[in-house]
Order: C-alpha cells, then structure tokens, then sequence
C-alpha cells in the first residue's frame, strides 16, 4: 500500500514491564509503516524489569524513549507521550503485541482521504479473559447510554488523532479508557474501523477488577463535564431544591404527627439516617468532583504537567 500522506507520524506506546514484547512490536511497526516518515515514541512507566535496557539495545533512530521518574499509570503515560509527539498524525497503540500495527496503514487513509479527526479501533475476536471481555462489555455499554455517543469499543487502544486534536486532550486518572469521549468533546470527528487483535505475546495482563470502580468513577466526572461543566448549577440546584422540598415535607409530617396525634417523634431515627446517608452521599461525589477541577486548574493554569520526566533518548543515546 502506497503511503497516504508524507507528513511526520508519531507512534505512541506507553510500556510497563513488556521486555520481552517490545523489540518484537518494533519490528512489525517497522513492516507496517514502509515508505512513511515516522517516530516511535516509547514512554516507560516505570517499569521493573529491563524494558528500558532493551529499547536502548535497539539502537534505532526512530525510536524516542522517555524514561519517568515513577509509575504515574497508563494515562499519564500516555499523556507524555502525546505532549512529546511531533507528528501531524498521532496513533496510539499498547504495548503488549495485542494490538496489529498492520492496521495503521488503513487506519491513516481515512485521517487523511477523508479528514475524520479520530479513527479507532474495533477490536475483532477479542483474545481476552472473560475477566477482561466482561467488564469492558458493560462499561462499553453504559458509555453509550449515558453520553449517547456510539462508540462500540472504547478499550481499543489502537487510534489514529490528528495532531491538534491529540495535543488538547487532558489526561488524568483512568481517562485514557474515555479518550475517543474526550476528543468528541472537543469536536472531533470519529471514525470505527474493525482491527485485527492478538493474545498477549508475553509477560501478563496489568488489569484488574479494581479498575472496573476507578472507570465508573472517572466516567460520572466525564458525565459531569459533558452536561454541567459550564451551569453545575443545574445539577446541583435542582438536587439542593429536591432535598429542600423532601426536608419540608419530613418536617411537615412529623410536625403534624406530634400536635395532630400527640405521638413522640424523638424515637423515629430512621429517616434522619435515610437523609444522612442521602447528603452524604452527595457531599462526597461533589467533594470529589471539585477536587479534581481544583487539580485540572492546578496543573493546566500554571502551565504544569501531573508528571516528571527523568530522561529521554533517540536511538539508545540520551537527548
């Protein structure tokens, strides 16, 4: 297949601990991009195995490591990685041979036949644990009811951005699981192609059940942002007004029961711990809601990133 554009493609892959994965993965990035003018831009999360030592040994001129100074985890690997990109056409892609780099080639032609902003994977035969499958199956399914965007697969990390689409993302937290989500929001037009998808080559599998409860918390914060970023108002005054109301009416009845019936209503606990728990409740998800817009305007108002670089090198040789 001719090359569909000459302009410079960025490949970002954030590893951790895939020794025994990523010269293989190079070597087919290699096969797959012939004739294109790209960089590829490992980000090392830390690992603890000898992942560094092995893209150092590659000696390829092509390959860009940078090296963090701790685990900041896949998103902001990721991140890094996008900051670091050069390239007009940014894929991003796992490190674990899962994902075929012989599909960027097509993936590329509809970036630029046809200027879709995104273009994103399906994955097809999912070679993955029911552990894996399920999970992603019904966030894959609340995703879509809740923001009404029909993206069948957003766990696919292979994807294609175009560059100034890639550079205002913002990642944090597990927010790389809702990055098609994210470039929506920012206007992106999103293209879904089936992809090819492998068992993993080597090493093991970093997910875990934990994450399924990390995921539905970072997506009641996309919901938030989606429908009440600019009027949080609108959230949290129609639920101010509804527990008014409901606090009126308790207060009504029990008013009415103690002067119309006489009866003592100083033995009745159960509903001051049902709005107990209900405030609660509401105190802690917009507690954690305002935090993580104090973090965002942190970070984004002063110009800083959520995390450090220790080195980079190109070609085995530091930077």
């Amino acid at each position: 297949m001719q090359p569909v554009t000459t302009s410079l493609l960025s490949v970002v892959v954030p590893l951790y601990n895939e020794e025994y994965n990523v010269a293989l993965l190079t070597q087919k990035i290699h096969e797959s991009l012939v004739g294109y003018d790209y960089q590829i831009i490992y980000v090392d999360d830390f690992s603890k195995d000898n992942t560094k030592k092995v893209v150092k040994a590659l000696k390829d001129d092509k390959v860009h490591l940078i090296e963090l100074k701790k685990n900041y985890g896949q998103s902001l690997a990721l991140a890094a990685g996008l900051d670091y990109a050069e390239g007009e056409y940014i894929i991003t892609m796992d490190g674990d041979l899962q994902n075929d780099p012989s599909d960027i080639p097509e993936m590329l032609t509809y970036a630029v036949s046809e200027e879709y902003d995104v273009v994103t994977g399906i994955r097809q035969k999912r070679k993955d644990s029911l552990v894996k499958k399920i999970p992603s199956k019904i966030a894959n399914f609340l995703v879509r009811r809740i923001t009404k965007l029909e993206i069948k697969d957003n766990g696919c990390a292979l994807k294609v951005f175009t560059k100034d689409i890639a550079k205002d993302l913002n990642l944090y937290g597990e927010m790389h699981r809702f990055i098609t989500l994210l470039a929506h929001l920012e206007g992106a037009q999103i293209k879904q192609i089936p992809v090819k998808h492998h068992a993993r080559h080597a090493g093991v599998s970093k997910y875990g059940l934990e994450r399924v409860f990390k995921v539905v918390a970072d997506m009641m914060l996309l919901l938030f942002i989606r429908k009440y970023f600019q009027r949080p108002i609108h959230l949290f005054g129609i639920f101010g007004f509804l527990m008014i109301l409901l606090g009126v009416l308790i207060n009504i009845y029990l008013f009415v029961v103690k002067l119309g019936f006489g009866q003592d209503i100083g033995t009745r606990p159960l509903l001051m711990f049902g709005m107990m728990f209900i405030l609660a409740g509401i105190q802690l998800f917009t507690i954690g809601i305002v935090m993580e817009l104090l973090i965002r305007t942190y970070y984004e108002s002063q110009k800083k990133r959520p995390y450090r670089i220790k080195k980079v090198s190109v070609g085995g040789e530091v930077k």
